[in-house]
């Protein structure tokens, strides 16, 4: 793929925008960056530019996107701009980041996706590796830009890729090859996006567009549209399942996690050893250990593994107990599903903070876990009025305007043994940078709220 001399548009200054920037610079690319905010909003990326770069800032100019030879569009930024609608008319290529790695690095890659789970599952399937002395990198939407991995990558190839990619990313990959291609889980999410959900289901299939007959397709017997994708599969399926004996496959029977493949069924550990809450979370073990049964860890590795996992920021993640009242972040459930796997997580009566910008989602859908288990909703951000609209007729509900102020709300209405639980359901970015924005905030607030009542 040819760069240097090249004019390429960078749309979008995010994390993955600023990453691609700086690897376009090194490589001797003309480099413009587009985004709709404004200089003083993006300062502290801007002085982490690594060379001259054009900065088009305050919004898109469609000029920008005719005189480029190629784009790379952030995953932040909607595929429907009428200014990439104008250059794809001329014929002006438009890469995702995770594409524009991909011509650069040797190996193999597996392909993570589904509308939950997909952190915890990619950084699993980091750590049997590692606990296998198989040298990894996990990147993609979990944090890491891909193309942050090209410069340390060995020339010859011994490395996996295990590369979380969100809907987004999907949508403009071209060459892109998944050895692996797992799907967890596909339900309702960024409605506000796409057209219908038939949309959102295809952008996740496009994790298989390149596969061959020599490689895997992972996906959740347990969810009806992941299950579907099987049909027509060039590569080959592995399924696995929470609730269905398979006969080839990872799942979970009579309180066992058990390994089927090739005639021979193969004990792995007891769920009861996990350290990890939830049904969603068992869900992703067993894609985990699928791939790793594909990949030939050992099952030993795998097993010590999943046993002192304690799980990943942001996603029920304990945070502190105050005067017996136990707060958990969960801060990375930002749609439905998420939000009732988080709920459904709890035998506690539970505080639930929620809210923020809304995707179009359904929240009626969670009236029947809000009344099982939640005593009161505190209510922050765009959609709170909406919330209120659909949950408010089955649970109390109170109103915050900041971060800190939900957190005191939640505790008062707190007793000794319940769990305040922030599970917004909702993007980010109405009062936040991110979803990790938001939740160090919430457990800064957390800590903050426990000195003071120390101090009392």
């Amino acid at each position: 793929m040819r760069v240097k001399g090249q004019n390429v548009l960078v749309v979008g200054f995010a994390r993955s925008g600023l990453a691609s920037a700086n690897f376009l610079l090194k490589r001797g690319a003309r480099v413009t960056v587009t985004d709709r905010k404004d200089r003083a909003e993006l300062e502290d990326r801007i002085a982490r530019l690594e060379g001259p770069v054009e900065l088009s800032l305050g919004g898109h100019r469609r000029s920008d996107f005719l005189q480029s030879d190629w784009i790379v569009l952030s995953p932040g930024v909607p595929s429907d701009l009428p200014e990439l609608a104008a250059a794809a008319g001329k014929g002006i290529p438009v890469y995702s980041e995770v594409e524009l790695a991909y011509r650069f690095l040797k190996g193999t890659f597996i392909g993570v996706t589904g509308s939950n789970g997909k952190t915890t599952t990619s950084t699993l399937i980091g750590k049997i590796f590692e606990a296998a002395g198989r040298p990894c990198r996990v990147a993609g939407n979990i944090g890491v830009p891909l193309v942050d991995c090209i410069e340390s990558a060995p020339a010859s190839g011994e490395m996996t890729y295990v590369v979380e990619f969100s809907s987004f990313q999907l949508e403009h990959i071209e060459r892109f090859r998944c050895r692996l291609a797992v799907v967890l889980n596909v339900t309702p999410d960024h409605q506000d996006r796409y057209a219908g959900f038939d949309d959102y289901v295809e952008a996740k299939g496009r994790i298989f567009a390149n596969q061959t007959e020599e490689d895997f397709a992972v996906l959740n017997a347990d969810n009806p549209h992941s299950r579907a994708m099987a049909a027509e599969r060039r590569s080959r399926v592995c399924f696995f399942s929470r609730l269905e004996v398979l006969e080839e496959g990872v799942f979970a029977e009579e309180g066992t996690v058990y390994l089927g493949w090739k005639g021979r069924k193969q004990p792995l550990m007891r769920v009861g050893e996990l350290r990890l809450k939830g049904n969603h979370n068992l869900e992703n073990v067993l894609a985990a250990a699928a791939v790793g049964l594909l990949s030939e860890i050992p099952p030993e590795r795998m097993a010590g593994t999943f046993r002192g996992f304690p799980g990943v920021e942001h996603r029920l993640e304990r945070v502190g107990d105050v005067q017996g009242v136990v707060f958990y972040n969960d801060s990375k459930a930002t749609n439905i599903d998420s939000a009732r796997h988080a709920l459904e997580a709890f035998e506690e009566p539970l505080v639930v903070i929620m809210g923020g910008l809304d995707k179009g989602a359904d929240f009626s859908a969670l009236k029947g876990p809000m009344r099982e288990r939640v005593k009161k909703l505190v209510l922050i951000g765009q959609a709170a009025d909406k919330i209120e609209r659909s949950l408010g007729d089955r649970i109390g509900t109170l109103r915050a305007g900041r971060m800190d102020e939900a957190v005191h709300l939640a505790f008062s209405e707190a007793a000794p043994g319940d769990v305040v639980l922030l599970s917004p359901g909702c993007a980010s970015f109405d009062m936040f940078e991110d979803f990790e924005h938001r939740g160090r905030v919430f457990k800064e607030a957390v800590r903050e709220l426990g000195r003071s009542r120390e101090v009392q």
